[in-house]
């Protein structure tokens, strides 16, 4: 079996400010910016890399979904115990810089962990947690 890792999905609930963070913080390019009856699915992802995406979406469009369903979707994105995503780097302290310099939310300083990897970890405008990982 020959299998990738095409796309993840991220819920957004302000388009505007998920374009500010995954395009201009962390350098994603867009690849699609869809909007359907109020709503929009920004898809973006790493340069140089156009077989990984994050497909940002609206938490509650899924027409499957009960209001209560949707509500709990709300709260535990608001409280960052949602949705998560992990990343790489090679630098991991030029990329924690750039992203406290552009407003993320710290929620963990570079740290060598003991089960062997040094990372950090931010939340992006919609509590989603990133974790980012040094590469060695």
């Amino acid at each position: 079996m020959d299998l990738t890792i095409h796309s993840s999905f991220l819920p957004q609930n302000d388009p505007e400010a998920a374009l500010a963070f995954y395009r201009d913080t962390l350098g994603f390019e867009v690849r699609n910016d869809v909007g359907y009856e109020g709503m929009r699915w920004i898809t973006v992802g790493p340069v140089g890399q156009p077989g990984t995406s994050i497909v940002l979406h609206p938490p509650a469009a899924d027409p499957g979904i009960t209001e209560e369903e949707r509500r709990v979707i709300v709260e535990m994105m608001a409280k960052g115990t949602f949705a998560g995503i992990n990343f790489a780097t090679r630098d991991l302290d030029a990329t924690f810089d750039r992203l406290q310099a552009g407003d993320a939310e710290v929620v963990q300083e570079p740290t060598d962990q003991p089960y062997g990897v040094r990372d950090c970890a931010f939340r992006d405008p919609f509590g989603n947690l990133i974790r980012i990982e040094e590469m060695r």
